[in-house]
């Protein structure tokens, strides 16, 4: 009899729309379109999720007290949307009074894939990638909007100044850690 493994449900591979089996894909080669260059505003705080949160909200200090903006713009795609939603969170813990509208999205991306042999055509494959977009706000939004969200109770709100929210916050290198000082 064969044993099925309770830890790890079988899975079972699944041909992707319009795309060659898995084992067919060694004789692809994906196209790298030039990307479209979009006009970032000076509002927008951009998620990737290779960013750190602290830097995001290094630039978010920055937009509210030293270029004295009323709104920012966070906005996030695919894996990057937790890191975009915890940024939101933590700067509505350091700034008081803001409301939030968050939007959520689907954007689709369209890969091509072109044969690295002969007598194979081009491949097309579109997949669909979530759209995160958090706007926080000093001043009202429209509460009718069904992401709107009001802000938080002020006992949460940790006032911090503009120094302290602009420092990095990494680790340091320390003391003596690591550097092998031998026994003793």
């Amino acid at each position: 009899a064969k044993a099925v493994s309770i830890l790890r449900p079988r899975v079972f591979p699944q041909r992707r729309q319009g795309l060659p089996s898995l084992a067919a894909m060694h004789k692809y080669r994906r196209v790298i379109k030039p990307r479209e260059e979009l006009v970032k505003e000076e509002t927008e705080i951009r998620v990737t999720a290779a960013g750190s949160v602290s830097a995001y909200i290094s630039r978010a200090a920055k937009l509210f007290n030293e270029m004295e903006k009323s709104f920012l713009t966070i906005t996030a795609t695919g894996n990057a949307l937790t890191k975009a939603v915890t940024t939101a969170e933590v700067i509505k813990r350091r700034f008081k009074g803001l409301h939030q509208i968050t939007k959520l999205t689907n954007q689709d991306i369209e890969d091509e894939f072109e044969p690295l042999e002969e007598g194979l055509d081009k491949v097309t494959q579109t997949r669909s990638v979530a759209v995160l977009e958090i706007k926080l706000s000093k001043e009202p939004l429209d509460k009718s909007d069904k992401g709107y969200q009001e802000p938080i109770d002020e006992s949460l709100v940790k006032d911090v100044d503009d120094e302290e929210l602009t420092k990095p916050r990494g680790r340091g290198k320390g003391k003596d850690k690591g550097k092998g000082k031998g026994k003793g």
